[in-house]
């Protein structure tokens, strides 16, 4: 299982932005910071799968990964059956 970093930040609407620091490209948004933490995971998900489909490998998770700018951060697990591409 990989750990990756996720920050959260609010963003000028009143919504936040929340993005996988340790896994480029694993961005999204919600109303709320429930939503935005529900969306980033679905997020990550998704290009993890992504990744495994084209045997691209995963990024490793960096344990420096922190953002002072964020108003909250957290770790999301992503559990990787690698002999079959699936990710949950």
């Amino acid at each position: 299982m990989l750990q990756y970093h996720a920050a959260y930040y609010k963003i000028d609407d009143g919504w936040y932005m929340a993005e996988v620091l340790d896994f480029p490209g694993a961005i999204s948004q919600g109303k709320t910071l429930r939503s935005a933490r529900r969306m980033i995971r679905d997020a990550l998900r998704a290009l993890a799968e992504c990744y495994l489909d084209e045997r691209k490998p995963l990024p490793m998770p960096n344990p420096r990964a922190r953002d002072p700018k964020a108003v909250f951060q957290e770790l999301i697990p992503l559990k990787a059956r690698f002999e079959t591409g699936a990710v949950k």
